[in-house]
């Protein structure tokens, strides 16, 4: 292999490592009765990244964040333009608490928004969706489709 091709190929490849990693295909996720399309956010890059530098969400999508452990989870609005609602759920994926109608951070540093339990998914969707589809505590998240490894 030439030594061009070699560096753009090394160039390429950090690249793509240093870049956020979502799944190429959605899935979806069913919440009290309601069916969303979201992608996956399953490694800690995606995780970190998140729904960075959107500048809309539609009202049938989301992001579904998938850890490997169950943990109180924290979560900041860091690079993120739009208004969302993060719902925390289980191990069993039963929603253990809610953070509603969470603003974009606008001044460093940003506030950080707290699971009031262990959490090992959480429901990224735009904000206002949970009192317009009504969810509760304890609702259970149905995931259709595979998450794929988990690191």
């Amino acid at each position: 292999m030439p030594k061009p091709l070699i560096a753009t190929s090394l160039l390429a490849l950090c690249c793509s490592a240093c870049a956020p990693s979502h799944d190429a295909a959605p899935i979806a996720v069913i919440l009290h009765g309601q069916r969303f399309t979201t992608e996956l956010a399953t490694n800690e890059v995606a995780r970190e990244h998140g729904l960075m530098m959107r500048t809309s969400l539609a009202a049938d999508r989301g992001m579904l964040f998938v850890f490997p452990d169950t943990a109180p989870r924290g979560f900041w609005m860091k690079n993120t333009l739009i208004p969302l609602d993060i719902l925390y759920f289980d191990a069993e994926r039963r929603l253990v608490s809610a953070q509603l109608d969470v603003p974009p951070c606008k001044a460093d540093p940003c506030p950080i928004y707290p699971s009031t339990g262990p959490a090992r998914y959480v429901l990224e969707l735009p904000a206002g969706t949970v009192k317009r589809i009504g969810v509760r505590d304890g609702d259970t998240l149905a995931i259709d489709g595979e998450t794929g490894p988990v690191d």
